[in-house]
């Protein structure tokens, strides 16, 4: 057998594991049986028994501790995110993740974050701490990811917006204007005899804009919980945008206070329970003073459990007021959820297109919202959508 028919055996005999060992052998090197013992314990059938599914992680926090440690030594980050999502999924490990020697073993990434979010009420005091440090190393590294291109983004929209036609002589963007009179050139006299001229309004020091968002808090929208909050923490930062965050089940929390901080936002957040977006939409509208200056997000998978004729017409009146409505069926890197299709329907008959984004797309979407521009043709080159 030569080398590439022996690491392509190995491969899969971890994959199967020891029930292929007779067709491809065995493991040799003692991280291979290692890596073998950390699959089995989460995948493999019960050597007993052919028809039973097992594993060997029920027995302790510190031997979950000990397995976590184990697939960070011979997994990838990556992987080991998708073994860790599985344990909790597969072995009922909810409540093991309330001990702290085990949250010091994870590899803290969003989905974990969502599930201490969802045991936030029942975590005790000696957890929280420990809790916190998790959440707060996944928070920093997203806002550390997307801080720079959200404030490029936003910025870009709100210069664009705030260009004037009748610009002063030392305001004229000569470039926009010669680009926008180009029909005019005079070959006579080689030049461009300027109808318009194109310029840039001073920059103000007040608020340009008013974002709004409203951040459905059930436990299918924990990733979109995670994003939104520390996008939100992102924009509270710019001056020029007066952004505010609430959350909501069937009770709605105006979480703006703590914009400075998202992972205080995130422990202000309570995952799980019932959904009542029209309430959460009626707070939102006590909070628009602006409407032709708001952008108002709505992050919901939009299965309503209160009035829905109430939230459409709602939404309407936002709309026709002038505020510029966005609708996230979720903000994760997972796309398309499930969601509620017939509401989804609903809001795009109203010119609400409802479509989920990734939060790479996000600042530009937020972008292309501020500028007023066509959101549904952004959405078909760039999301999954209704």
């Amino acid at each position: 057998m030569n080398t590439v028919d022996e690491t392509q055996a190995r491969r899969w005999r971890l994959v199967l594991g020891t029930a292929a060992e007779e067709g491809l052998g065995g493991l040799g090197s003692a991280d291979d049986l290692a890596m073998d013992r950390a699959l089995s314990a989460l995948y493999n059938d019960d050597e007993r028994s052919s028809d039973k599914r097992s594993g060997g992680l029920q027995g302790s926090a510190p031997r979950v501790a000990r397995w976590l440690g184990d697939i960070r030594n011979y997994f990838p980050s990556t992987v080991v995110e998708v073994m860790q999502r599985d344990a909790v999924q597969r072995l009922n490990l909810t409540q093991l993740l309330l001990e702290p020697e085990l949250l010091e073993a994870v590899e803290p990434d969003v989905h974990l974050v969502g599930t201490l979010l969802s045991l936030n009420r029942v975590m005790p005091e000696t957890t929280k701490a420990t809790a916190r440090l998790v959440v707060e190393k996944v928070v920093r590294e997203i806002e550390q990811r997307i801080a720079a291109q959200t404030v490029a983004a936003i910025s870009g929209a709100l210069n664009r917006a705030a260009r004037i036609s009748r610009p002063r002589l030392r305001d004229i963007d000569w470039d926009r204007t010669i680009r926008k009179n180009l029909a005019n050139y005079l070959p006579e006299h080689r030049t461009v005899v300027p109808e318009r001229l194109v310029g840039y309004g001073r920059k103000a020091q007040a608020v340009q804009r008013d974002v709004v968002l409203a951040i459905d808090q059930s436990g299918s929208m924990a990733a979109s919980v995670v994003y939104a909050s520390i996008f939100g923490a992102v924009l509270a930062s710019m001056r020029s945008l007066k952004t505010s965050l609430v959350v909501f089940d069937t009770e709605v929390v105006d979480l703006t206070e703590k914009l400075d901080d998202p992972v205080d936002v995130l422990f202000g957040t309570q995952l799980g329970g019932g959904t009542d977006i029209n309430r959460a939409i009626a707070y939102s509208q006590s909070l628009i003073t602006r409407p032709t200056d708001t952008l108002f997000v709505l992050i919901s998978d939009l299965y309503e459990g209160g009035v829905r004729d109430e939230m459409l017409r709602r939404v309407n009146a936002m709309k026709e007021s002038g505020v510029q409505v966005v609708v996230l069926l979720a903000l994760s890197d997972e796309g398309a959820p499930a969601f509620d299709h017939d509401n989804a329907a609903a809001l795009a008959a109203l010119g609400v297109p409802a479509f989920a984004c990734t939060p790479d797309k996000f600042p530009d979407l937020l972008a292309v919202a501020l500028d007023h521009g066509d959101l549904q043709s952004w959405a078909n080159r760039n999301t999954s959508h209704s």
